[in-house]
């Protein structure tokens, strides 16, 4: 029976080998998804900014949410939520997708030729390109209320990119599990949600009770939403000392989760 390679170089090494499939696969799928709509990639915009408007209205409006700035600005609640969300979506796409991944290519597992650890890769760059779409629509808001953003903003993928290597690391560990546990899927769509509403997304983290604050730092996305929301609106430089523990463990974390993908995959054809 073929080995597959589980090196951490062969986590880059297979990506770039498989590039242009990679980019053809992302394609199709971020085009697919808006195919036979009117509007088609306009829906791509539509939904981050009608999601924000409610978000902002129920947080703000209905249940009076602050950002402990002394500001009782909308258009400041709405931007600091929105990079929060941002951060979350970008997450919870991935995350979400990950347990059925293998078994909604079937057909891919019966051919050896075609690298199915590609996979958690291109769902992250289609989830990549609304990301960035819900970025351009934060971007031209925060010009239009504010003016120019903070040059700060320069260090926005220095903090995206570990998080990226930290999705894939789940997304490699979960499309596998998916295949022999198929709970799996039914799970992570409660634990994204308690994830969300356990990250400073919708409230900041001080309006937690002191005894109960570590917990919310527990929470994989808490550093990520705070140094996120730090760069883009704030204009903090992040912590540098921080950020670079962060690229350690996302990327031992990414490396584990494609080693226990690539010894794991022997066994995807038995199972299905």
């Amino acid at each position: 029976m073929r080995e597959f390679s589980a090196t951490p170089i062969e986590m880059f090494v297979s990506l770039w080998r498989n590039r242009s499939l990679v980019h053809a696969s992302a394609k199709r799928e971020v085009l697919g998804r808006y195919r036979g709509s009117a509007l088609g990639l306009l829906w791509s915009f539509f939904n981050p900014i009608f999601m924000l408007a409610v978000y902002t209205f129920v947080f703000s409006v209905v249940f009076k949410a602050r950002w402990n700035t002394g500001s009782d600005s909308k258009t400041e609640f709405a931007l600091v939520l929105f990079a929060g969300l941002i951060v979350f979506n970008l997450f919870a796409e991935c995350i979400n997708r990950a347990p059925g991944l293998i078994l909604s290519n079937v057909n891919y597992v019966k051919k050896v030729v075609f690298p199915l650890e590609i996979l958690p890769f291109v769902a992250l760059l289609s989830a990549l390109y609304h990301a960035v779409i819900s970025l351009i629509v934060w971007l031209v808001a925060y010009l239009v209320l504010f003016g120019v953003p903070h040059a700060t903003l320069l260090f926005l993928p220095l903090v995206i990119l570990p998080f990226c290597l930290f999705i894939m690391g789940l997304s490699w560990a979960l499309a596998s599990l998916g295949v022999f546990l198929r709970d799996v899927s039914q799970f992570i769509g409660v634990l994204t949600t308690v994830l969300m509403f356990l990250s400073p997304i919708f409230y900041p983290a001080t309006a937690l009770p002191e005894n109960y604050r570590h917990w919310l730092y527990l929470n994989p996305l808490t550093p990520v939403v705070e140094m996120v929301r730090d760069v883009l609106y704030w204009g903090k430089i992040p912590e540098f000392a921080m950020l670079g523990l962060y690229w350690l463990a996302t990327g031992f974390i990414a490396w584990l989760g494609f080693a226990w993908f690539q010894k794991t995959r022997k066994g995807f054809a038995d199972v299905l």
